[in-house]
């Protein structure tokens, strides 16, 4: 599993912005396909919301990639 880091720079960080702040998607709505698609989970839970809002100590994970967040 590849373990990738994120550090805020304000309070949260919308989902789909997230991946593709990190480069696991070209674009906002590329990263809100995958959300959609249910392949992104937040905290070990399924996360279908394309805008949920990310705080620090929070980990997103998709496919065999887990960010953590701080």
């Amino acid at each position: 599993m590849q373990t990738l880091t994120f550090q805020l720079d304000r309070d949260y960080v919308e989902l789909n912005q997230l991946l593709k702040l990190v480069g696991l998607c070209d674009s906002g709505g590329a990263g809100k396909v995958l959300v959609a698609g249910g392949e992104v989970h937040v905290d070990g839970q399924a996360e279908l919301r394309k805008t949920c809002k990310i705080h620090a100590g929070q980990t997103v994970s998709l496919g065999d990639v887990e960010i953590h967040v701080f």
